[in-house]
């Protein structure tokens, strides 16, 4: 059963529109919504969840064209890294939007990431995103940072993102990153899964978004090509990886059902499903127990993978 503090947090949610003095939610994106007007909406919620805590710093880098950002943590290692792909539908999201989630992930990894702002849709389809990823991640290595001293995470779109771009990874016969996160990936865009009907309702991700992003995204494309959509691809071979996904949110079926293509093509994979809660719930921590525990766990599994690999090495 859901604590009574996110039984609370979700209900404030629920009811953010009456505290701006409005008697709806304005939930539903279709092909008449402002992109620009929902990319303004998200670029507000950095303020929702505070400044970037003191111990952490910022060091903005360029990659060709491509904008990224450090954030440090004193007592990191530096020879290892995260690779954060932040979520916002392929559409939206910035590094500065996911700033104090990704800080709270190098707090309690102690291990420093850096976020890249990949170019988004509809200005940009398909294969831009996938092109910056795999720019980004070459980067890592051609700092020097071992395949095995770096861990991928993404949320949402950016989770998708990251599992799409482990399969260009496999494609292009470049070496793995030791271990993988998502939050609510979405690793489906031709959106076939249950839950898109049975917990439309529930979702707090607005109506009809899926369908809108996805087309934007990968208009006229084959929703099925496993760069675009994970779920599609051949999973053999992928690192050891930890999914979370809320049980009330449209992108359940995604995470189910990877998770168990990925189990049975012999991945270590686990998969964490929220009761009650919703899309991305573990960045919300320390709000919640749910979120702290959830938070907890994916840092303990970063940095227990990297020491295995270290041991491993010493042998």
């Amino acid at each position: 059963m859901p604590s009574i503090r996110s039984r609370l947090f979700l209900g404030v949610i629920r009811n953010s529109h009456l505290l701006r003095f409005k008697l709806k939610r304005e939930s539903t994106i279709d092909f008449d919504s402002s992109i620009e007007e929902f990319r303004a909406q998200v670029d507000k919620t950095p303020a929702l969840f505070g400044k970037l805590p003191d111990h952490i710093s910022l060091e903005s880098v360029m990659i060709d064209n491509l904008y990224a950002e450090w954030l440090r943590h004193a007592d990191a290692p530096k020879d290892e890294a995260i690779l954060y792909f932040h979520g916002g539908g392929y559409v939206s999201g910035t590094c500065a939007v996911h700033r104090t989630h990704v800080s709270k992930v190098v707090t309690g990894s102690l291990i420093n990431a850096m976020t890249f702002q990949y170019r988004v849709a509809p200005e940009h389809p398909f294969p831009a995103a996938l092109e910056d990823a795999l720019a980004a991640y070459q980067y890592l290595l051609d700092q020097g940072f071992a395949p095995n001293k770096i861990s991928f995470m993404g949320d949402s779109a950016g989770g998708g993102l990251c599992l799409a771009t482990l399969n260009a990874i496999k494609e292009q016969g470049l070496p793995m990153p030791t271990a993988v996160i998502t939050l609510s990936p979405w690793t489906d865009l031709a959106c076939t899964g249950d839950s898109y009907q049975s917990n439309a309702d529930t979702c707090l991700s607005p109506m009809g978004s899926w369908t809108v992003f996805s087309h934007y995204y990968a208009p006229d494309m084959d929703k099925t090509n496993p760069l675009i959509s994970p779920l599609y691809g051949d999973l053999a071979g992928l690192p050891p990886m930890r999914i979370y996904v809320g049980s009330d949110e449209v992108m359940l079926s995604d995470a189910i059902q990877y998770a168990e293509k990925a189990k049975a093509a012999g991945v270590d994979v686990k998969l964490t499903i929220g009761e009650g809660l919703f899309h991305c719930y573990p960045i919300c921590a320390p709000a919640f127990p749910e979120a702290t525990e959830a938070l907890a766990e994916l840092c303990d599994f970063m940095k227990q993978h990297v020491a295995q690999e270290q041991a491993v090495e010493v042998a």
